[in-house]
C-alpha cells in the first residue's frame, strides 16, 4: 500500500477508536517516510487519547516547533493545552493561527474562551 493510502487507513483507525492498529499504519509511514509530518501528529495525538497527556502535549509541541507554519498542528497543541488546563498558552497559541489565519473556523469557535 502507498504512503497515502496507508496513512488514510491509519486515521480513519483511529477516528473509530482503534488505536492499536492505527499506531500500527502510521508507524509503517513512518518507516517509509520518517518525517511524515501528518503521521507524527496523529501518533500524538494517539498518545493522549491513550492517556499520556504529558507525552501528547510534548510531542504536539515539538511538532509546532518544527512545523510553525502547520496551523493544525498547532490546533491540536492548543485544543490539548486548554484540556490540562493551560488556557493562557492554548489562548496565546490561538492567537497565534489567527494572525496566520484570520478565518480558521475551529480557532474562532474556541476564542469564546480566551
Amino acid at each position: 500500500m502507498e504512503i497515502e493510502g496507508l496513512f488514510q487507513r491509519g486515521f480513519e483507525l483511529r477516528c473509530e477508536g482503534n488505536y492499536p492498529e492505527a499506531k500500527s499504519c502510521f508507524l509503517k509511514v513512518l518507516g517509509m517516510e520518517p518525517g511524515h509530518v501528518n503521521a507524527r501528529h496523529q501518533m500524538a495525538l494517539i498518545q493522549g487519547f491513550e492517556g499520556d497527556f504529558d507525552g501528547s502535549l510534548s510531542a504536539l509541541e515539538a511538532l509546532c516547533t518544527q512545523y510553525p507554519a502547520n496551523l493544525e498542528v498547532r490546533y491540536d497543541f492548543a485544543m490539548t493545552q486548554m484540556m490540562l488546563g493551560l488556557y493562557e498558552e492554548a489562548c496565546a497559541n490561538l492567537k497565534f493561527i489567527l494572525e496566520k489565519d484570520p478565518n480558521h473556523s475551529k480557532a474562532l469557535q474556541q476564542m469564546t474562551y480566551c
